[in-house]
């Protein structure tokens, strides 16, 4: 490293030195990292100059970024339907699912083109009940149906601290170019969980939120996937533990795709 800034060192002193006497000799200007060298025809050419101890040390992740899709609910064999648990069946336009990710660590294998990438993010997951109420006790979950109201927003919302583990694949060395690909696995915990409503009476609205548990579980692993371009991708997580512990309630599988944009 020492060597290439000092060799670069020496040629720019020759060249402005030159450049100084003659003006047909070469002259060598210093711009962002590269060496233009100027002759006294006019033409230049480029060479990079030596990498910094930053650059040499750094590798980019694809995994701190934003990233929001709608979510599913699936049953145990891949389905949507739940005959015994219609409050399952939930309202796709107003269930979502978005993360930000805001710290990543990438362990290089081959360079930047092979490599495990960890980190740190939040997700926020909302759920749409329809107009079925939720409630739950320490032993059990259960859901009434609302006939006489009209709900304009009725949710299940939770947050989660996620932590992932994938391996990343890279078409460039350079991680803000070229194709990359990412699978493996994302652990999160929950910080937090409510439910809300919203309902409209002769133009009034009427907002309720009650925290509480309603039987989600602490943990949740997921099954990741992302695929894109430079800083612009697609995602798909899906659930591997239940979203609910499944002695209060039928086994439910959140699955959730979308946009990523990376930072």
């Amino acid at each position: 490293m020492k060597t290439g800034l000092f060799i670069t060192f020496i040629f720019f002193l020759f060249g402005y030195s030159f450049s100084q006497e003659d003006p047909d000799t070469t002259s060598i200007k210093i711009n962002k990292g590269k060496i233009l060298i100027v002759r006294g025809d006019g033409e230049s050419d480029t060479i990079d100059a030596a990498p910094t101890k930053w650059q040499l040390k750094h590798v980019e992740a694809h995994w701190a970024g934003i990233e929001f899709g709608p979510t599913m609910l699936m049953n145990s064999g891949m389905g949507t339907s739940f005959p015994d648990d219609k409050q399952w069946e939930n309202d796709p336009g107003k269930s979502f699912s978005w993360n930000l990710n805001f710290a990543e660590y990438k362990f290089k294998i081959h360079k930047n083109y092979v490599g495990i990438t960890t980190g740190l993010g939040l997700n926020w997951t909302q759920i749409g009940l329809k107009n079925n109420l939720l409630y739950a006790n320490s032993d059990s979950l259960w859901t009434v149906k609302d006939s006489v109201n009209d709900y304009k927003k009725n949710k299940l919302r939770a947050i989660y601290l996620t932590v992932p583990l994938l391996l990343e694949f890279c078409t460039n060395e350079k991680s803000n170019k070229g194709f990359y690909f990412a699978a493996g696995v994302i652990g999160a915990v929950r910080l937090g969980s409510s439910t809300k409503q919203v309902i409209e009476d002769d133009k009034t609205k009427i907002r309720s939120k009650t925290k509480g548990v309603y039987g989600l579980n602490a943990f949740k692993v997921d099954a990741a996937v992302k695929l894109g371009y430079r800083n612009i991708g697609v995602f798909a997580n899906y659930n591997l533990l239940p979203l609910f512990d499944t002695d209060k309630t039928v086994a439910v599988y959140p699955l959730t795709f979308g946009l990523t944009v990376n930072i």
